[in-house]
C-alpha cells in the first residue's frame, strides 16, 4: 500500500516562499494569482495491506517526524 502525506503551513502562519512564488507567478504574466501556499508531498510504501492500520501509522509518522504539527497541516492519502 502506499501512503501520499501532503504537508503545507497553517493558514495562520506566514510562507515567504508561497509569497516568492506568487510574485514570480505575476512577473511571468500570469495575472490573477492571488494567494499561494507552497508545501510538501511524502510517498511511503508500507508492507501493512490493512487501510485502518496504514492509516493509523502514518499519522503516527506525521505526528513524530514528517510534519510539525506546531506550525504545519498534513492530510493522508492511502492508494492501493
Amino acid at each position: 500500500m502506499k501512503a501520499r502525506v501532503h504537508v503545507t503551513l497553517k493558514r495562520a502562519v506566514l510562507d515567504p516562499q508561497g509569497q516568492a512564488i506568487g510574485r514570480a507567478l505575476s512577473g511571468l504574466g500570469f495575472d490573477g494569482v492571488e494567494n499561494v501556499r507552497q508545501g510538501k508531498v511524502i510517498e511511503i510504501d508500507l508492507a501493512e495491506t490493512d487501510k485502518g492500520k496504514a492509516q493509523e501509522r502514518v499519522r503516527a509518522m506525521c505526528d513524530r517526524l514528517l510534519a510539525n504539527p506546531v506550525i504545519e497541516d498534513y492530510t493522508v492519502e492511502l492508494i492501493g
